[in-house]
């Protein structure tokens, strides 16, 4: 990791003194995700309610420029020179880090509702998305969501990596994910309102650490 990249943890910390107590968690979480898209490896997000919102929220950092332009290189762009309005689509597109957001697919989700088991919903698409260099952000305030937790057995199945964010509990996905982010409170409101400084300063770090200078 960069010194660059640690920073954004360093300034977290000093805006919430609050997550002071999971800061090694965070860090342990981003170094499995820099882990994984150094393998080339995508990312898995799933949730409920206001935290599938979140699932929206942190694939539209992960996919496009954040705090950064990650424009083309030279070498890249001129693959676009030989198509008919190549050169365009290469000044415009942006480097992305792979994620899916598994709260997205309306068609795929309510089909499998209406046809199959709602507790699986996510499950259901990990089992096909899954690969072992993967790994799916599980973002639950109890931490015993049934969907996010069989979307977790399901992740841990196949042989990906699963990082967590809940509440400060114990819960049944704290007992299984190989990153725990317990964010310090039992109140739901206030748990997903430091959920998201945490996954912005993490998506922050990833975009720094693969397109910062």
């Amino acid at each position: 990791m960069k010194d660059s990249t640690y920073n954004f943890l360093e300034k977290l910390i000093a805006r919430y003194p609050d997550l002071e107590c999971v800061k090694g968690d965070i860090e342990k979480t981003y170094l499995i995700l820099e882990e994984t898209y150094k393998n080339k490896g995508k990312v898995l997000v799933c949730g409920n309610g206001g935290s599938a919102a979140d699932c929206e929220h942190i694939v539209g950092e992960l996919m496009k420029g954040f705090l950064l332009p990650r424009k083309l290189s030279k070498a890249e762009a001129e693959a676009f020179s030989a198509y008919n309005n190549g050169e365009y689509v290469a000044r415009g597109i942006q480097k992305g880090l792979p994620a899916i957001s598994l709260v997205s697919q309306s068609g795929l989700m309510t089909a499998f509702l209406n046809d199959c088991s709602p507790d699986l919903v996510f499950a259901q698409q990990v089992y096909t998305y899954m690969n072992e260099n993967d790994t799916l952000i599980a973002l639950s305030t109890s931490g015993n969501s049934a969907n996010v937790l069989n979307g977790v057995v399901t992740t841990k199945a196949k042989g990906g990596k699963c990082v967590a964010l809940t509440g400060a509990r114990d819960s049944k996905i704290s007992a299984i994910a190989d990153s725990i982010i317990k964010l310090p409170s039992e109140e739901t409101y206030i748990i997903q309102e430091y959920t998201l400084p945490v996954y912005h300063c993490i998506c922050a770090m990833l975009e720094e650490e693969f397109f910062g200078e």
